[in-house]
């Protein structure tokens, strides 16, 4: 069958791969010059299977206050006249109970830990590197109340079945040897000895390569301005230069675009763009950096070795599709890593970055069948599209191809919305 997957990023490139595994003749579009040069470009890096968990959780909208008041804030909302955000918000806001915490995280935790196993299973039939590291993730609590809450993280890990550590201070420094010149800065953490990183872009890149090698066939420099279809089938990806590209089969794979696209065709998608930025730094002394992943739980950063360089991840902006680089954020980023890791980087080379996270308002992702017979999506993964991109490519390609997949994703597709 003849697949026609729309957009690169590392869940697109991620889908294709394994569209081709299934026996499919796959095309990509996209519009940007090579693949994993958006929302994949510069990302947190870790791979955090066992904490995928939804931001709407009870207790988050009084926290939200808290954090939009604090200097160096984890969230940002900048108001504006796009009522789908204030929507968008409302949707999240239901979601911030008992119930819809417990049912949201237990989906993305089945996919997260199948993603795990997928992108195992890549390695070994492709043998592609991209600095990935499996030494999990050190979530560092700066002050004895956040320790004293860890209960309420290790309670859900147990329900999952997630290996997990909690960790004095000695034992954070034991994981993470760097910490030592900062002791006093730090009370205790919870360790996650699953969770890995790796360099989403190069995976992206290097993974794209790999599909060119099968078979697979990449158009760059593409707009797909709508979907034509008739009788409740796409009949082709109409382009910006006129050119109607058709397919047996389309995935919609464009993050935080994907909602423009298809509302086109009557869907409405609850996805909002919420931005994320980082900064990359080169290592100046190996021993004064981190080992693998550290999350600042205090300013919500996550701090990841990416072979000779640090990548410093995190906030959340709220402000639709604008990406200007804001100084502040920056400013939030370097305190968060030259406060832990002081002399392991060169905060003065680094690059700053921006990206468009596809933020669902319960927190799965999008994947699986739509109304029209051969179209589907897979889109709206969050902050965890890498961590998600080869269990979700997995279960999309067994959908298109008219398998049951590994894992329940029934409740993954758009129905789930639009049965409530």
């Amino acid at each position: 069958m003849r697949v026609l997957v729309l957009g690169s990023g590392v869940v697109g490139v991620a889908s294709a791969y394994f569209l081709l595994r299934a026996g499919h003749e796959v095309t990509v579009l996209d519009r940007q010059p090579a693949s994993g040069m958006e929302t994949s470009f510069a990302n947190a890096g870790q791979l955090s299977y066992g904490y995928s968990s939804p931001w709407a959780a009870p207790g988050i909208p009084l926290k939200a206050m808290r954090w939009l008041l604090m200097h160096h804030s984890p969230l940002v909302v900048r108001p504006g006249l796009d009522t789908r955000m204030y929507v968008w918000m409302a949707q999240m806001l239901a979601n911030c109970t008992h119930g819809a915490y417990r049912r949201n995280k237990a989906r993305m935790v089945a996919l997260a830990e199948y993603s795990r196993d997928m992108l195992a299973e890549v390695r070994t039939q492709t043998s592609i590197e991209y600095d990935g590291r499996s030494r999990g993730t050190l979530q560092l609590f700066r002050t004895q109340k956040q320790l004293d809450h860890v209960g309420d993280d290790t309670e859900v890990l147990k329900a999952h079945q997630v290996a997990y550590e909690v960790l004095d201070q000695a034992g954070c420094i034991a994981r993470e040897p760097a910490l030592k010149e900062v002791r006093e800065k730090i009370v205790g953490g919870l360790f996650l000895p699953e969770d890995e990183t790796g360099d989403a872009h190069l995976f992206t890149q290097r993974l794209s390569a790999i599909t060119i090698a099968m078979g697979a066939t990449y158009r760059f420099g593409e707009t797909v301005q709508h979907l034509s279809h008739e009788d409740g089938r796409i009949t082709g990806a109409a382009l910006a230069s006129g050119e109607v590209v058709k397919a047996d089969a389309y995935v919609v794979c464009l993050g935080s675009y994907s909602p423009a696209l298809l509302q086109l065709l009557g869907m409405d998608l609850p996805i909002f763009p919420v931005k994320g930025y980082s900064l990359t730094l080169p290592i100046t002394n190996p021993d004064a950096a981190p080992q693998s992943t550290v999350m600042d739980e205090t300013y919500k950063i996550a701090i990841t070795r990416l072979g000779s360089r640090i990548r410093v991840g995190g906030t959340a902006e709220v402000a639709g599709f604008d990406l200007t680089l804001h100084e502040a954020r920056r400013a939030t980023l370097a305190h968060s890593v030259c406060d832990l890791f002081p002399g392991g980087g060169d905060i003065d080379k680094a690059t700053f970055w921006t990206g468009l996270r596809p933020m669902t308002p319960d927190g799965p992702p999008i994947i699986g069948p739509t109304p029209y017979a051969n179209l589907f999506t897979n889109t709206g993964h969050g902050t965890l599209g890498w961590t998600m991109a080869c269990g979700s490519g997995r279960v999309l390609a067994d959908i298109v191809s008219g398998k049951t997949p590994d894992i329940d994703a029934s409740a993954l597709a758009i129905s789930r919305y639009q049965k409530r």
